[in-house]
């Protein structure tokens, strides 16, 4: 349970994120799905109910021991001052550092870097400064350094809104591809319910705070549910070339 105040924001919702496994929140707005992926994270504390990080709670780990389990993927990076792609994405590697002074980077920390830079197509711009990015390049950089900290689970919210197709699926893929390679847990939250029905192995559909249904996108993502939470009719066929749940929301 999570409250602000007086209001309940969540409540009864039950979530365990495995290795290997792309979990996907979806939801209309005010649902409390970024409030969880908050929580999940140590930024909120629960008023009932607990967070834990290898069978402990959440709140009993210090934020550096945090950072380097649990990784966040905001929709914008906040720059003070301008950095390069680089200094950026090796800002990931903080949480490892054993030298808080300039010049903590280890070797280690500069070859784990590079080799995010080429697993995020990144390369040939990390000497460049962010804020010369596009919008997708630039969330393609915010998604490297929180691979760039190694944690074994990452958190990203909304981490496609306002990018085109080709930026989603790109950023996605790479989601896909450490928790398929590396065995990450990666719990994204989407207003896309087809993003989420192609990337997830386990949708979590929440609404007012509680969660309506939890499991496969062909379990979740029947049309009678999904015209209960959002109020609309909607046509559910399958992807011609995945077999994905495919939403289509039919308007008279």
């Amino acid at each position: 349970m999570i409250k602000y105040g007086d209001l309940l924001a969540v409540d009864g919702v039950s979530l365990a994120l495995n290795p290997g496994d792309v979990t996907a929140i979806i939801g209309p707005n005010g649902a409390g799905k970024s409030t969880l992926l908050r929580a999940l994270n140590g930024y909120l504390h629960t008023s009932a109910g607990t967070v834990t990080l290898d069978d402990q709670p959440v709140e009993r780990f210090s934020r550096r021991t945090i950072g380097r389990h649990i990784a966040i993927v905001a929709q914008e990076a906040e720059l003070r001052f301008p950095v390069t792609v680089i200094e950026f994405v090796l800002g990931g590697r903080y949480a490892w550092a054993t030298n808080a002074a300039w010049g903590w980077e280890t070797q280690n920390d500069l070859q784990v870097v590079e080799a995010v830079l080429a697993e995020t197509e990144l390369t040939r711009l990390s000497g460049r400064l962010m804020n010369e990015l596009s919008g997708g390049e630039r969330q393609r950089a915010v998604l490297a350094r929180a691979l760039a900290t190694e944690a074994q689970v990452l958190l990203l919210d909304e981490p496609t809104a306002n990018l085109d197709l080709s930026h989603q699926s790109s950023l996605l893929s790479v989601v896909r591809g450490r928790c398929d390679n590396q065995k990450v847990a990666a719990l994204f939250v989407t207003h896309d319910i087809n993003l989420a029905a192609q990337f997830a192995d386990v949708v979590l559909l929440m609404k007012d705070g509680r969660t309506v249904e939890s499991g496969r996108p062909t379990d979740v993502l029947r049309p009678e549910v999904l015209e209960q939470v959002f109020g609309v009719r909607v046509l559910v066929d399958a992807h011609p070339i995945s077999g994905a749940p495919r939403v289509t929301p039919v308007h008279t």
